[in-house]
């Protein structure tokens, strides 16, 4: 039974398209482990378009909804209650659903995944304590913006930012300026500058769709001229494993996270937000492991 005693408590995980997500492994995972058996856990599929016809129709059954692309941002309007790092950030991936009366609460997990994935990274080098003093991030969307934040919290507010597109990088720029940093925005070509930034680096973080940074990962392993071991990189793409970009940057010495480990932590902060229990952190991650492997 829920916390509350109420049967049928339902979330689920929206965006289009959405049969890739691995949200309801995480999230059944966690009810299970919890014993929350009248809890039920869905992906649907929900365009840009129908999110508000979607959202004005939840029943008070609803605890909340995990949002992907492209919901993160069009959502923020539909919300009556935008909590503050989700607002700074400009992207919300979680909306918890309250009743008696309804309200529809925006928060941000995402930055809390990076940050938790990030720390993991770090523990494996050579000088794990401090803060992060330079950082790259790879592509301008919702989670580089969610990317700044966490980098802000890890200690560092000014890290180089390398797009496809400066046309595409506007809400993301806006979203740095709300948060009080200041990243250099550049773009990702030539790409003999990205890969020398990020030689540099202490963090990269790509935040680029699926194989989008193949072509990085094809210079970088053609890349001779021995500039030192990198440092930790955070790939948020995890189809396939290891992505073309990890495995070149575990062939030159650094240490890499999947993004499996992101897409855990910011599960693993929706549960808690969403059923007001602590989430069965080793439960997940059994879970995700096994959906990973088949």
């Amino acid at each position: 039974m829920s916390p509350a005693g109420a049967p049928g408590r339902r979330a689920a995980v929206l965006g289009h398209p959405i049969g890739h997500s691995l949200s309801p492994v995480l999230h059944r995972a966690a009810y299970a482990a919890l014993g929350l058996d009248d809890w039920r856990y869905d992906a649907v599929d929900v365009t840009e378009e129908s999110l508000p016809a979607h959202l004005a129709g939840l029943g008070p059954e609803w605890a909340g909804l995990s949002l992907t692309m492209p919901l993160k941002t069009s959502v923020l309007g539909l919300l009556d209650h935008v909590e503050p790092l989700a607002e700074v950030v400009g992207a919300v991936n979680t909306v918890l659903l309250q009743h008696g009366p309804r309200l529809a609460v925006g928060a941000n997990t995402d930055v809390h995944g990076v940050v938790a994935a990030l720390r993991e990274g770090l523990a494996r080098t050579a000088e794990p304590a401090g803060p992060v003093r330079t950082a790259v991030v790879l592509g301008a969307g919702a989670t580089a913006a969610s990317t700044l934040a966490a980098l802000a919290q890890l200690g560092c507010s000014t890290p180089s930012v390398h797009v496809r597109s400066m046309a595409r990088a506007g809400a993301t720029m806006r979203a740095a300026h709300r948060m009080g940093v200041d990243p250099r925005f550049i773009t990702l070509e030539p790409l003999a500058r990205t890969l020398e930034a990020m030689a540099r680096a202490d963090v990269v973080v790509s935040t680029l769709p699926p194989h989008a940074a193949d072509p990085i990962a094809a210079a970088l392993s053609e890349r001779k001229d021995g500039t030192g071991e990198p440092g930790v990189l955070l790939d948020c793409a995890y189809d396939p494993r290891p992505t073309a970009l990890g495995a070149a940057w575990a062939a030159a010495g650094g240490a890499v996270v999947g993004g499996e480990r992101m897409l855990l932590h910011q599960a693993t902060e929706q549960v808690r937000l969403m059923t007001g229990l602590p989430a069965p952190v080793e439960a997940m991650e059994r879970a995700l492991e096994h959906a990973l492997r088949t």
